[in-house]
């Protein structure tokens, strides 16, 4: 059966420099073997964490919107791959406001000790992040990367590895730039070998 993944687009342009660079490490999991499912999260149906706590006590969230079935994607996913902008030295707000909800997570695994995901598939689930920022400045990814690592952890899927570009205000357009192109495809690809129990391919 082939190994499942995530693709998470946080930008709201769905044919901009993140989706961009997001198809292509989806063609390279699916290359690897893996079925891939993306989400346009600016594009879902979803509120803010209101916290109502409901989920210190229950298996899902007292929010009845889109966030509901993707709870059960989460469980069941081998890998993720998290793909977006840094805005205001973070990530974009709806994305934010879709990790928020993983609160449900949280207190499963925090508050009440039983984590959906048990040790066994915590040790295989990977999670693979892409980024892009319009400035160049060395600590430009520092904020959303400390973000999207206490995702994974909420979640039981580890932070596994990156493709970051910055001064994208100046190169405009990442298609100019073939090799990182490249490297999201080989990361990809490389996430979707290790998945499937293949190994990491030069």
């Amino acid at each position: 059966m082939s190994k499942k993944i995530i693709a998470l687009l946080g930008s709201p342009l769905l044919d901009g420099n993140t989706a961009r660079l997001l198809n292509e490490a989806i063609r390279g999991a699916e290359d690897a073997g893996c079925e891939v499912e993306k989400i346009a999260v600016a594009h879902l149906d979803i509120a803010p964490c209101m916290e109502i706590f409901y989920c210190k006590e229950n298996e899902t969230c007292r929010i009845g919107d889109d966030m509901i079935g993707i709870y059960d994607k989460f469980r069941e996913m081998d890998g993720l791959i998290v793909a977006t902008p840094v805005m205001t030295m973070g990530i974009p707000g709806r994305l934010k406001s879709f990790i928020d909800r993983f609160q449900v997570f949280y207190m499963a695994k925090y508050q009440r000790g039983h984590s959906f995901i048990s040790p066994e598939r915590r040790r295989e689930r990977k999670m693979l992040f892409i980024s892009i920022a319009g400035m160049n400045l060395p600590t430009v990814f520092e904020g959303a990367k400390m973000t999207v690592r206490a995702f994974g952890e909420i979640i039981d899927c580890p932070y596994w590895g990156e493709v970051l570009r910055n001064d994208m205000d100046t190169i405009q357009d990442i298609r100019t730039r073939p090799e990182v192109m490249e490297a999201a495809y080989r990361k990809g690809y490389e996430l979707g070998r290790l998945l499937s129990g293949g190994g990491a391919s030069g």
